[in-house]
């Protein structure tokens, strides 16, 4: 056994993740169905039970007939969802931090052969009826991208959330101007939870027409599912998996872990432990000079504002967390095995780091 293999997570030379929920592992209970999904062989490209049994309580937690499909990871989720939604001469309106603008290298223009992205401002993340209102009416001749989609995230970027009420007025504008709506759903759980939302009373009964769920962050190795409510849109949605690399021929093996979340209550427990983690940190840093909250806390997302010197002083001690996302804050980001104990020590070090500088 190496050095490192005898390292204790605590030690001062061993990275403590808090950057993105992305670095986190399998949470037991998909593990769990994991292994179980690999007790014995069974049909292929998801004709399997596990995902049928999958896609039902999916069915019973939205409490409606949805059609569901499983694809790797999120951009293809959110790429090919977006590509259901418009033609190439179309538009969708998103927010200007929005990942699928940010950070997904062009898919969603890609995979719906060029449709573009148009991108407003907005309060914490958030986009408003009246941006999408100001963009659709802002030009209406044959030479702009007609606006065809609104794409809303779900908790945002700035881990601010959309509550029921923002996604019923949204909807009323998006009727108004024969608008769909699509929600990235990286943090839909943390969201569900920060909120104390049923997930339909945050999708369909709101007017959400397709949900790109997120798994990966919530407990997963891998896997995301798309939920058309529109089952319209969903129309040959399997052909377009096909063609872009996303059917699995071994479809259980996303299927079943999600179903390891659903049928437990593990997809609940999993996003309120991160945002009770990420409550402890903005509660924690209250009290220090130099730190501040940039945004509200209201999933799993803390974002900080930490001067470049006392940034570089948490890196040397070997803490991870992401500068580029967000206006210019430090990101610090909980998931479903971030620790109390963990919490705790990033607020001694800043503690520690703002009250060196201060000293200075």
């Amino acid at each position: 056994m190496s050095d490192s293999d005898t390292r204790s997570p605590s030690s001062p030379d061993v990275p403590r993740f808090l950057a993105s929920d992305n670095t986190s592992g399998i949470c037991p209970e998909a593990m769990d169905y994991l292994v179980r999904a690999n007790q014995s062989d069974d049909l292929a490209y998801g004709n399997d039970r596990w995902t049928a049994q999958a896609s039902d309580r999916f069915r019973e937690l939205f409490e409606t007939d949805c059609e569901v499909f499983f694809v790797f990871n999120g951009t293809a989720a959110n790429s090919l969802a977006l590509a259901s939604t418009c033609q190439s001469y179309h538009s969708v309106i998103c927010h200007q931090l929005a990942h699928i603008e940010t950070d997904e290298c062009g898919g969603p223009e890609f995979f719906s052969n060029g449709s573009k992205l148009l991108t407003v401002a907005g309060e914490h993340g958030r986009v408003t009826p009246e941006s999408i209102a100001t963009t659709v009416t802002r030009r209406g001749d044959i030479h702009y991208p007609r606006p065809k989609a609104v794409s809303l995230t779900q908790a945002t970027e700035l881990g601010t959330t959309y509550g029921v009420d923002d996604l019923h007025a949204i909807r009323d504008v998006a009727d108004e101007h024969g608008l769909r709506i699509h929600m990235d759903g990286a943090r839909f759980a943390n969201a569900c939870a920060g909120l104390d939302a049923a997930p339909a009373d945050l999708t369909w009964r709101a007017g959400v027409d397709v949900l790109c769920f997120s798994g990966t962050k919530n407990g997963l190795g891998f896997g995301e599912a798309v939920i058309f409510f529109d089952r319209k849109l969903a129309e040959d949605f399997d052909y377009r998996c096909k063609q872009a690399g996303q059917l699995a021929s071994k479809m259980r093996y996303l299927a079943a872990p999600w179903l390891g979340l659903l049928e437990t209550g593990a997809w609940l427990r999993n996003a309120q432990h991160a945002n009770a983690m990420a409550r402890r940190l903005a509660q924690g840093i209250e009290a220090i000079d130099g730190v501040e909250l940039m945004f509200p806390v209201q999933a799993n997302s803390v974002f900080l504002e930490i001067a470049p010197d006392l940034q570089q002083q948490l890196r040397d001690s070997r803490w991870t967390f992401y500068t580029f996302i967000g206006e210019g804050g430090a990101r610090f980001v909980c998931s479903w095995n971030t620790t109390p104990e963990l919490i705790d020590d990033l607020i001694a070090d800043l503690a520690r780091v703002a009250s060196e500088a201060a000293a200075r």
